[in-house]
């Protein structure tokens, strides 16, 4: 079995540890990418939700999904959006039901 090939991150602003990690922290944990965007603020790594966007669809169908990072495993299939987790009411606000 062959491992596919890193996407090639030439011409790109950011190095190609950073755009890893975005894309990591993207497939490997259910968040937005917003979310994304501002767990590199924190960092001081000013990016926009559209430009993790780009870099997950460069990454997409080759390191991304084919190491099983997406969905803790879970088989996805390319191109079909994922549900989003229930939510439950909780006084009033809207959270996110865990495991």
């Amino acid at each position: 079995m062959t491992t596919p090939a890193a996407p090639s991150y030439a011409g790109y602003r950011f190095p190609a540890e950073i755009i890893s990690h975005a894309v990591w922290l993207y497939f490997r944990f259910p968040l937005s990418l917003r979310m994304v965007d501002e767990l590199l603020a924190v960092r001081r790594i000013v990016v926009s939700h559209e430009t993790v966007r780009q870099w997950a669809e460069l990454t997409e169908g080759s390191a991304g999904a084919a190491s099983g990072m997406v969905n803790g495993g879970a088989e996805v299939r390319p191109g079909i959006r994922q549900p989003d987790p229930p939510q439950a009411a909780l006084r009033g606000g809207a959270w996110f039901k865990s495991g």
